[in-house]
């Protein structure tokens, strides 16, 4: 069959004078049909007597070369009996069923259960990772084919990088979305299950977030804190941080309504709190953070600016938003202190360290930093709050820390019994 078109006449082909489409016929039903708005690759046959045409695509995205194949593909389906058009429907019918049934496609699904459950940083977290990390490389799998050396290929790409916690996070959430497909029979297994962490991955090694134990730095960082010429939201948030041994996220998204200044008590909901999924889904307790006089004169001197808000630290962009989990952490760089010195998670540290080898008792410092008990019969029975022993405490390290700020060095400040 004779090929008629070239490379430079299709390029330059052009509607009619009129404005009306033209065709450019290339051979054996092949043609180039161009109008005002477009050049488009058509393929005329006849199937059972009767004309029908196939689009295979438009130019330049397909080219000469291209249309050509695509033309044989189609000629060598009818030569075989086979109507171009109904096939490429049917392929479309089945390359949908199966795009249903992807490994995105059910994470998709199982994510959009899960929102209702999820806070809205969790899902924004889960989501960048799939994003990320699992998607471009499983992602068009289908659900079924993935096998358990593809996903140990994946977390040990990421561990590679450095990013150790990240490959355990990302293994869990791909545990998470087979367990929901095998529920609801999507698929008959689930490849991560029998994944030991342990085996295919470096050994984790807990570090402690840095932070400032000695006196007279401390000093100097909380001077530095109360000149610091940020917003008053942010100056209030390092100054809290240091008072209350919050978890960062914990104090920066705190609402006016858990603050109780009158009784000098901040009342947080667990599922504001570090806690398993189906605790904080529940919310049927709460943590109770004891102020001291400082800690109450800081959120009175901010009340009238940001009491009208949900937020007591408001983000400055959004004000029906929280302080970005960044805005104290920047503040502290502004000020000259790195993420080796302190972080913001740091500040708890300082007081555990301080409070312990001062004196304090271990299951009040650990009580009001929110801990864990691991010993699983210890905790079943030690339930005690300790809540006037940690209201004591924290005014007497909010009074130590005043101390500090002054330039003055107190070795110990416990109460003598």
């Amino acid at each position: 069959m004779t090929k008629k078109l070239k490379d430079s006449i299709v390029k330059n082909a052009k509607p009619q004078a009129n404005g009306k489409p033209a065709d450019y016929a290339d051979g054996g039903g092949l043609r180039l049909h161009v109008t005002t708005s477009g050049k488009y690759w058509h393929y005329r046959y006849r199937w059972e007597g009767k004309s029908k045409e196939l689009s295979l695509g438009t130019y330049p995205s397909i080219s000469l070369k291209e249309a050509r194949e695509r033309h044989e593909e189609a000629r060598d389906l009818l030569a075989r009996g086979i109507n171009p058009s109904s096939y490429r429907k049917q392929m479309k019918a089945e390359q949908a069923v199966m795009n249903k049934r992807s490994f995105q496609a059910i994470t998709l699904e199982w994510m959009a259960r899960s929102l209702e459950i999820w806070s809205e940083i969790h899902a924004k977290n889960v989501k960048r990772a799939f994003e990320k990390d699992i998607f471009p490389t499983i992602g068009a799998m289908q659900i079924n084919e993935v096998k358990p050396a593809d996903i140990i290929r994946l977390v040990q790409r990421i561990e590679a990088r450095g990013a150790g916690d990240t490959a355990r996070r990302i293994k869990q959430y791909i545990n998470q979305v087979y367990k929901y497909a095998v529920t609801l029979e999507l698929t008959e297994r689930n490849p991560a299950a029998d994944i030991d962490n342990n085996i295919i991955l470096k050994p984790l090694t807990r570090k402690h977030f840095p932070t400032l134990t000695d006196p007279i730095q401390i000093g100097q960082l909380l001077r530095d804190m109360d000149a610091y010429q940020g917003t008053l939201v942010v100056r209030c948030a390092l100054q809290l941080s240091a008072l209350v041994m919050l978890r960062p996220g914990e104090l920066r998204a705190a609402e006016w309504s858990e603050i109780d200044l009158d009784q000098a008590l901040w009342t947080i909901p667990i599922k504001r709190m570090k806690a398993p999924q189906h605790v904080k889904e529940a919310n049927q307790s709460v943590h109770l953070v004891p102020l001291s006089r400082q800690a109450v004169e800081i959120f009175r001197k901010l009340q009238p600016y940001t009491g009208r808000f949900k937020h007591v630290f408001p983000s400055i962009r959004r004000a029906n938003q929280p302080l970005s989990d960044n805005g104290v952490r920047t503040a502290l760089r502004t000020m000259g202190y790195g993420n080796e010195m302190i972080t913001p998670h740091g500040f708890r540290g300082m007081a555990s360290s301080l409070l312990n080898q001062l004196g304090w008792n271990p299951d009040a410092i650990e009580r009001q930093l929110a801990h864990k008990d691991t010993n699983q019969i210890r905790a079943a029975y030690n339930r005690a709050e300790y809540l006037e022993e940690r209201r004591e405490m924290l005014q007497a390290w909010a009074d130590y820390l005043d101390t500090l700020r002054t330039g003055g060095q107190v070795l110990s400040f416990r109460k003598a019994k």
